[in-house]
Parts: structure tokens; sequence; C-alpha cells
């Protein structure tokens, strides 16, 4: 099953300083068909204004991921970590027992994202942050493996999830696969562009849900940026 869900169809909120669409349920958007992809919980579009952001607040037992699509933003939390992301890389927060944080675009221009919460395999494990860099040219035309719970993906950021976040960056006719079993589900969005899932069409920011598919070939129908998730 491959279900396409478009970008104008999302549940959202607009707050001055941030500008959110909302793929599954979340906040003060409720749809009770839209709570979840397996352990996917969370998927927002946010843009995020310039010198505004989301203030220090609290969260435990979440795998949140921060893809950067356009911009930076700047972590800060009670463990002592800081960093800046910057568009194209991630960063991971396992929220264990607890971790309060603040996101902020210290930035003149606007930023936007992708904030991707995943349900842990594990509840009470101490919280940690991290980020890393992943320059483009390592995912032309292939999909690389950002974040990922499954100990073969030494090169990626360790998230406490039987899960996986990839992303691939296409060329208009350019395609990628990416093998996601029969018993497993995927949750793709192009950040940017258009494609084809198995020669269903999507726009950019639209979601696509996947399900009871082998093998999943993206193509690109003009130059594209595509994320993913691969959930049990």
């Amino acid at each position: 099953m491959i279900e396409v869900r478009p970008f104008a169809e999302l549940g959202g909120a607009h707050h001055g300083w941030l500008n959110a669409r909302h793929h599954f349920s979340f906040a003060e958007y409720y749809d009770r068909a839209r709570m979840n992809w397996g352990p996917l919980r969370v998927w927002n579009d946010d843009e995020i204004a310039p010198h505004s952001g989301f203030p220090t607040h609290q969260h435990r037992d979440m795998e949140i991921i921060t893809y950067v699509r356009q911009g930076a933003i700047t972590h800060t939390d009670n463990l002592g970590n800081q960093g800046r992301t910057e568009a194209g890389d991630v960063q991971v927060m396992s929220a264990g027992t607890g971790i309060a944080h603040s996101e902020y675009n210290l930035e003149d221009t606007t930023s936007k994202i992708f904030q991707i919460w995943i349900q842990p395999n594990q509840a009470g494990l101490p919280p940690s942050w991290g980020a890393k860099p992943f320059p483009k040219g390592e995912r032309a035309g292939a999909f690389v493996t950002l974040a990922s719970g499954f100990a073969e993906d030494q090169d990626a950021l360790p998230i406490r999830a039987h899960a996986r976040l990839a992303a691939a960056t296409l060329q208009a006719g350019q395609s990628a696969e990416y093998p996601v079993g029969a018993t497993r589900k995927a949750y793709l969005v192009a950040a940017s562009g258009s494609i084809e899932v198995n020669g269903v069409a999507a726009q950019a920011r639209d979601g696509v849900a996947v399900s009871d598919v082998e093998v999943l070939r993206v193509t690109a129908i003009e130059d594209s940026e595509v994320i993913l998730v691969d959930v049990a």
C-alpha cells in the first residue's frame, strides 16, 4: 500500500514565529486516523522565523530527530550540550528519563526543519544528544542512513528504536531504491522537488505512507531531496 497525504490536507498551526504542518495528530490538531505510523509518532514540517524558536521545555522517553531543510537550528539542553545544525544535517535527542532543551533559529533568515519523533524500544534510559554533518554529495543518487537503531549502521547517529532515517538527493529522472521489507513500514517526504514512489506521484512536502511493499523505487520528476523513515 502506498498512500499519498497531500501537504495542503495536513493539520497545522500558525503562531506568528512558527508556521507548522503536522503529518500526524499533534498539539491542537487531532485526527484519530492519523495518530502514528507504527512507532513513528510525529512528523512536523516547521518554518521558524529569524531570531525565534522553541524556548526551554521538557521531553521524556522519545527519540526526537531534527532534519534541517533550510537555514540552521541551535540546540541547548540541561545536560550542557550545545550545537548548531545546518541545512542537510541531522541532530538526534534521546529524551530518556527526561531532558529540558531549547531549539532556536538564531539566523537572519527563516529556518525550515522536519521534526520527527519515534517511540523508543525501551523507556527509562539516560538522556543524550548528538549531531552530525552529512555532506549531500554522499547521498547523491542513493539513500544514505543518517540515524539508526541498528548496530550495522555504524556511520549513522544512534537512536533507541528499531528504525532508520535515510535521505537521498536525486536529479530529475534519477531513481534510488530502498528495501523496506513486507513486514515493515516506511514514511517519506520530498523536502523539495517532486517524485514518484513505485509509480505513485507525490509533490514537495506531501507525506507518503508505505506498507506491505518489499522495495521502494523513488524517481525524481524534478531535482528532489527525499527523507525517509523506516519503522517496524
